[in-house]
């Protein structure tokens, strides 16, 4: 086994290269919460074609982009950010990055243009795994578990270039699969 870092919350989950499942396929999920059974994360790089103005009216400015967060609950929204100063009532992750807060005053910070968009991510959805899933998941090679990333990683605007950094972050054991081909047949 690959693995040896277990998942916690604020915990990376970085897709082996060749997974078959559409949902996670070169993603990079974090994980916001591990409550009895359950553990929940967002993909912090798969981007919608959405923005935040199109969903919240009350933003009205909010080019904020919109991720897919994950196959659950596509009709719900959620937000991780890395300004506690500015949102309040989130839950802390570590590493500097907190989840959730009050949402009315984020609204407002929005459209006063207190908040930016490297200070925050919004996602249609969420990832959702039972604690045995993901274990046997893991087990089988499926993710790569990362507690070793640099905060500003999880706003890189590049969906490709993030999977490949969080993989080389992971240091010279793991480096060689951020050049594996996406489709190995056309190598």
């Amino acid at each position: 086994m690959l693995n040896v870092v277990k998942p916690k919350k604020g915990s990376l989950l970085i897709s082996e290269p060749f997974m078959l499942d559409p949902n996670f396929k070169r993603s990079v999920v974090l994980l916001v919460e591990d409550i009895e059974d359950e553990i929940i994360g967002y993909i912090i790089n798969h981007r919608s074609e959405m923005t935040l103005k199109d969903l919240i009216p009350d933003c009205w400015d909010a080019d904020f982009m919109v991720y897919i967060g994950g196959p659950v609950a596509n009709d719900t929204l959620h937000f991780i950010h890395q300004r506690p100063d500015l949102i309040t009532d989130g839950f802390d992750l570590g590493n500097g990055l907190y989840w959730g807060g009050d949402f009315e005053n984020l609204k407002i910070k929005i459209n006063n243009y207190a908040i930016k968009d490297k200070d925050i991510r919004f996602f249609i959805g969420y990832s959702g795994w039972s604690k045995s899933q993901l274990a046997d998941e893991i087990a089988n090679n499926s993710w790569i578990v990362s507690n070793k990333y640099h905060t500003e990683m999880v706003f890189n605007d590049s969906e490709t270039d993030l999977w490949k950094e969080a993989i080389i972050n992971m240091g010279v054991k793991f480096a060689h699969i951020a050049n594996f081909p996406a489709d190995p047949t056309l190598n």
